[in-house]
């Protein structure tokens, strides 16, 4: 089965299986349905099967205490070097792990959006920044086609959240609409090219493979920081409209 859904992948990305045929009232389809696997929703992205989203019942696992070790959240909020009075938005925010970071880092002028489309989830958002005593993190309960990012913000954060989207071209698209020109739009991802990373394969992302989703976004990628020691920050700009 597993070799079945790799070949079947591998067609797709090189465009070599035979076309579907497409209603000419309707736009391109984007999405094509393949082999469902065990950790995936059998909807394809560019060859990749979408992974399914983690319920707000796995919250724990985002809670951990090994966490800090294994993905050293300190090595990322370095990468991002925020700014005092920065609005930002963590889209799939969980718990909160990064948002409280991030809220400190921007100060009591900036903000944070956390959003979420389970409204489990923004209740333990909540619930953990009132522990905090932070009061510039608001929730917000986004779809799985818009996260609803209320205004522009200067920087977009997804944590091990985007290979979860069963919609990442209309959630992209609504997201860079919300990225102010040359705000920057930052991946978290388990790295695909790493055999070593002990994450199950769809929870994981190439570089290759974030970039070639992004082309149809108004982003450029200007790096990829690779100190983490199992994940990849990869960091687009919005480009200014011409």
């Amino acid at each position: 089965m597993q070799t079945h859904v790799r070949l079947f992948a591998l067609l797709m990305a090189f465009g070599l299986l035979p076309a579907m045929a497409e209603d000419p009232a309707k736009p391109p389809t984007r999405y094509q349905p393949g082999p469902k696997t065990r950790d995936g929703i059998g909807k394809y992205y560019f060859g990749r099967e979408i992974a399914h989203y983690m319920t707000h019942l796995a919250a724990p696992w985002l809670e951990r205490p090994e966490r800090a070790v294994e993905e050293r959240p300190d090595l990322v909020m370095k990468a991002l070097a925020l700014k005092p009075g920065n609005v930002v938005a963590d889209v799939g925010c969980g718990t909160g792990y990064y948002s409280w970071r991030m809220a400190e880092a921007v100060g009591p002028k900036g903000l944070v959006y956390g959003v979420e489309i389970q409204p489990e989830m923004l209740d333990l958002l909540a619930g953990k920044m009132k522990a905090r005593g932070l009061t510039n993190v608001v929730g917000v309960l986004g779809t799985t086609t818009d996260p609803k990012i209320p205004r522009p913000v200067d920087l977009v954060i997804m944590v091990d959240v985007y290979h979860e989207m069963d919609h990442p071209f209309e959630a992209m698209t609504a997201i860079c609409k919300q990225l102010k020109p040359g705000g920057r739009m930052v991946f978290v991802e388990f790295r695909g090219e790493d055999p070593e990373v002990p994450i199950k394969p769809l929870h994981k992302m190439t570089e290759a493979q974030v970039k070639k989703e992004m082309a149809g976004q108004p982003l450029e990628h200007v790096e990829t920081i690779r100190t983490l020691p199992w994940q990849h920050v990869i960091i687009f700009r919005k480009q200014a409209e011409k």
